[in-house]
């Protein structure tokens, strides 16, 4: 499936907002604690229209929710996360391939998020699924992503290095270089970095371990490898 970064313009100029996503890309880390500031109504709004529009393009079943704060078990509010009230479902109707949209989705929705300035934390097993499912009765929900003003804007993941994730066959061209460091700032389960990324000619290839949320992290991975790379390849 072909996936352009820029969703139907949601985020106006179609240049401009690729270069805000790939200044987002550089800014996002993951954080657990938000402070009580709402979202203003323009926000959700914009938020509202860019899940419409990675809904409509992959068939999906996205939705936000806003002033929930049922959705993190106690225990993990009181030790691990604050303030989570503003969150995407990432939900879809169970098929093949559906995990892997949500991830490429749940990565465009983070880095929308952060270039209106606020901040996100994906969640994958550590939220009350009951509570949530009723939200999206009949899909499948592979996670959540929490939104909203950061206590703290968060801290750069360990990271591994460019040759322990990719390989290139022959000499390794810029544009792919490039679109391998953007990978590596990707969000993964548990930020294990388990995924490869495969390159030769103008055809690339992203695989992972068969974790979990191996489907979800290829996604993930693959919407950030193109914001980096741009036009200049194919998915294999």
């Amino acid at each position: 499936m072909d996936m352009d970064i820029v969703m139907g313009d949601v985020a106006g100029n179609a240049t401009d907002a690729a270069m805000d996503l790939k200044q987002a890309m550089r800014q996002r880390h993951t954080v657990r604690k938000f402070t009580s500031k709402p979202l203003s109504v323009e926000m959700i709004s914009q938020l509202n229209d860019r899940v419409r529009a990675n809904n409509e393009r992959f068939g999906l079943a996205i939705l936000l929710k806003v002033g929930d704060e049922s959705v993190l078990p106690g225990a993990l509010k009181l030790f691990f996360a604050k303030g989570v009230r503003n969150y995407f479902v990432l939900a879809g109707s169970d098929r093949p391939g559906l995990d892997e949209d949500l991830g490429y989705a749940s990565a465009d929705l983070m880095l929308f998020a952060q270039a209106l300035g606020l901040n996100t934390w994906w969640i994958g097993g550590t939220f009350s699924r009951k509570n949530v499912e009723q939200a999206v009765l009949g899909k499948k929900v592979i996670g959540i992503v929490a939104v909203g003003f950061g206590a703290t804007p968060g801290v750069a993941h360990k990271s591994k290095t460019a040759a322990e994730v990719s390989s290139y066959e022959g000499p390794e061209p810029q544009w792919f270089a490039d679109g391998v460091q953007a990978a590596l700032l990707a969000p993964t389960a548990l930020n294990k970095q388990c995924f490869r990324i495969a390159g030769a000619g103008n055809k690339v290839s992203v695989s992972e371990n068969g974790g979990a949320f191996s489907g979800a992290d290829v996604g993930i991975v693959k919407y950030h490898f193109k914001l980096g790379a741009g036009d200049a390849f194919e998915w294999a």
